[in-house]
């Protein structure tokens, strides 16, 4: 017993007289949402934001501990005294006509644009050296930026933060519009999120269902906030932004139901446990422009609404830190159900296969009277095999034509015809109800020009080919084969005997 005293007053020195409830509280907090709006094309988006808030100056403290921060992030702060950093990863082009406008939207590629402290000597320098430790954190192509693309606008990229001065001689822009985004992106992105993807709304973010989707864009913004109502000292906020936009079609759904696991093949299981809040949002507006109306499964405790970008929207809430929220499987899969289908069309599409069969759109639309309905269609160009060109590729290829039927509404009523005696010419029109007829119309078919390789140049090859094998086979085949004879000299031929008898004839003496 006395050998075991000296231990436990050490533990209780450590512990100190008010034991561990005297603990300083955190001073930086987690919140994560995901919000889900199902869109007017019958596409689904999805938007996660993680904002860490950390209640510390880091360019004046001399901060050694990080706790939800990311450490490589504070440390870029204080070594370039970065006053706000905006950067962002997008693939595709968000489709603003078909979609409505986005909550947050970014240039395609790469984007990156810096306001520094007024501090800075060098801003031409610290702007280099920052976009080079940035290129190794986030595995992109941003040491590229150099002076040919950077930019320094007068009008433009407000801070979006605390701002005591907008001198802009202390800001940079730089966009590198061919990069291309990819999973060595969104690696390092979610490792900088406290949880990772172990727990919480990061569960969700799956690269090969991410990268699967008509629009991804991935974004990191760094800006001082105000502390207090008096904004008597500052804070420093992360926010961690990813959008992706669904594609009904790809995935051969049409406008029907949505589902956490069908979008990311995969559910929300448990929050993020040092996250403060934690909380699905689903768009759940009454369309007026289709009279379609999202409902949601499992129903919602609580819903909220707000004007979001000029319109009144209604969003269901479902809570992760709430117990009850999560099932005793512990498995929440939230589900979107159409409740009331369109009335004036279903389109139906069915994806072409490389080379086995082509593709397949059809459209049921009712047309107002004197309307005109224009119908576009997004592809992209692609080289064939050389085998598979026409013999005369530069004419180009043929689109089969569009069908179009109709009924048509009939200004006269029809009475009943007696097929057999009417004229033959009346059995080619399809029977009908007297109110309308029915109509097919075809239109012409399109002659798209495709990318084609220069086809002279395969023919000069195979000539040259041609004639150097033949050249040197031929010679060769000429020296193996041939019989060599060894001749020996004759004594005289013919012109010899002729002078000889010319010479006998005159008296000379013969050769």
């Amino acid at each position: 017993m006395a050998a075991a005293m000296p231990l436990a007053l050490v533990v209780l020195l450590l512990l100190g007289p008010g034991g561990p409830a005297l603990a300083e509280p955190p001073r930086d907090s987690l919140r994560e949402e995901l919000v889900i709006t199902p869109l007017p094309s019958g596409d689904v988006a999805a938007t996660f934001q993680f904002r860490i808030r950390w209640d510390s100056e880091l360019q004046r403290e001399g901060v050694s501990h990080y706790r939800l921060f990311p450490k490589a992030l504070g440390q870029l702060i204080s070594k370039y005294s970065l006053r706000e950093l905006h950067l962002s990863f997008t693939q595709g082009f968000w489709r603003t006509r078909y979609w409505g406008p986005p909550f947050l939207q970014a240039s395609s590629g790469a984007e990156l644009w810096v306001w520094f402290q007024d501090t800075v000597t060098d801003v031409d320098k610290s702007w280099k050296e920052l976009s080079n430790v940035l290129s190794g954190i986030f595995c992109a192509s941003l040491n590229f930026i150099d002076s040919t693309n950077t930019v320094t606008p007068t009008a433009s990229f407000k801070p979006l933060g605390l701002a005591n001065d907008t001198d802009h001689y202390f800001l940079r822009y730089a966009v590198l519009p061919r990069e291309v985004v990819c999973t060595e992106n969104l690696t390092p992105w979610k490792k900088l999120l406290p949880c990772s993807s172990k727990a919480g709304l990061s569960v969700l973010l799956k690269a090969d269902r991410l990268f699967h989707t008509r629009y991804h864009s991935q974004a990191v913004h760094i800006r001082p906030i105000c502390r207090n109502a008096r904004c008597t000292s500052i804070s420093w906020e992360l926010r961690q932004t990813l959008s992706v936009v669904f594609d009904a079609f790809i995935t051969g759904q049409g406008k029907k139901d949505w589902s956490l696991f069908r979008m990311f093949s995969r559910t929300l299981t448990e929050p993020c446990p040092l996250a403060s809040e934690s909380r699905v949002y689903v768009d759940i507006t009454n369309y007026s422009q289709d009279n379609e109306t999202v409902e949601v499964n499992p129903p919602p405790t609580i819903t909220y609404e707000d004007v979001i970008l000029g319109t009144r929207r209604t969003y269901a809430v479902y809570d992760l830190l709430d117990t009850a929220m999560i099932n005793n499987s512990r498995n929440l899969n939230l589900q979107l159900k159409w409740k009331k289908p369109p009335e004036n069309g279903y389109i139906h599409y069915q994806p072409a296969q490389d080379r086995l069969q082509p593709h397949l759109l059809e459209m049921l639309i009712q047309l107002p009277a004197n309307s005109v309905t224009k119908v576009s269609i997004q592809f992209e160009r692609a080289l064939l095999k050389w085998t598979e060109y026409t013999p005369d590729p530069n004419h180009g290829f043929y689109i089969s034509p569009s069908v179009l039927s109709a009924l048509v509404p009939s200004v006269v009523a029809a009475k009943p015809v007696d097929w057999e005696g009417s004229p033959l010419f009346n059995t080619l029109f399809p029977v009908s109800d007297g109110s309308s007829y029915f109509v097919r119309l075809y239109t012409e078919p399109l002659l798209v020009n495709l990318p084609t390789p220069d086809f002279s140049m395969p023919y000069n090859v195979i000539c040259l080919t041609c004639t150097v094998v033949a050249v040197c086979y031929g010679s060769f085949y000429n020296l193996l084969t041939r019989t060599f004879h060894i001749e020996e000299p004759s004594t005289g031929g013919l012109a010899k005997r002729l002078a000889n008898l010319i010479r006998r004839a005159r008296g000379v003496p013969p050769l």
